[in-house]
């Protein structure tokens, strides 16, 4: 598990073809990995990763087709700058939400604007993501523990401060650009939950009549 607050930018030092997918080489930059061991997991643009192998400034990962179909990863190349985190622990500061590093989608920057020293960014998800954005609620980009100011439709904006804007890879981003997303993990669960038996049976997601069954209308 991790918050969603970026510790560090490093970069993609390698990737290596292995029979379909592939084995990333991460250079850490200024992300100190004195206490991450074997098997540890790192966040990579929002992508939890394994660490199967450790340097005093790097790791390797092995990204798989799942991974590699879900995210930017998969047209990454030697050089691209990647936000990272390190895993929860006991001690950590609860400073973003709770995020899972397991990507739902690719969405893309279709707007971005000054707005005083921050910046306004207004991105579109996937249509079948869209239901779980909801006003001054959390979403995750690209790594990054973010709220949500206003949405419309599938499409919605978040507001850059500076800090972030200097700390993380989206001082980079144009429109244009494609972003991982992990939606409220909450929202996720709240939903099939809600769907109850029926869930058992892959009938679909919320409904009218489904609400109306849960004493959502009178």
């Amino acid at each position: 598990m991790f918050t969603g607050i970026i510790l560090a930018i490093g970069k993609i030092a390698a990737i290596e073809r292995r029979a379909g997918d592939c084995r990333l080489k991460i250079d850490t930059g200024s992300l100190s990995l004195a206490d991450v061991a074997l098997g540890d997991s790192i966040a990579v643009n929002g992508v939890c990763l394994t660490a199967v192998e450790l340097g005093a400034h790097y790791f390797c990962a092995d990204v798989s087709n799942e991974t590699l179909s879900r995210t930017i990863l998969n047209t990454a190349n030697t050089g691209t700058p990647v936000n990272l985190e390190l895993a929860l622990t006991p001690s950590t500061r609860m400073g973003g939400h709770i995020v899972s590093g397991h990507v739902d989608g690719i969405g893309k920057i279709i707007g971005k604007k000054a707005d005083g020293r921050s910046y306004r960014f207004t991105l579109k998800a996937p249509d079948n993501l869209a239901k779980y954005i909801a006003e001054k609620g959390s979403i995750c980009i690209n790594g990054i523990s973010l709220t949500v100011n206003e949405v419309k439709g599938a499409e919605f904006s978040v507001n850059i401060v500076p800090y972030t804007l200097k700390d993380t890879t989206l001082g980079e981003a144009t429109v244009g650009t494609p972003v991982n997303l992990e939606v409220d993990l909450l929202a996720r669960y709240m939903e099939r939950l809600m769907q109850g038996e029926a869930a058992a049976y892959n009938q679909g997601g919320i409904t009218e009549e489904l609400l109306q069954k849960s004493g959502f209308f009178g």
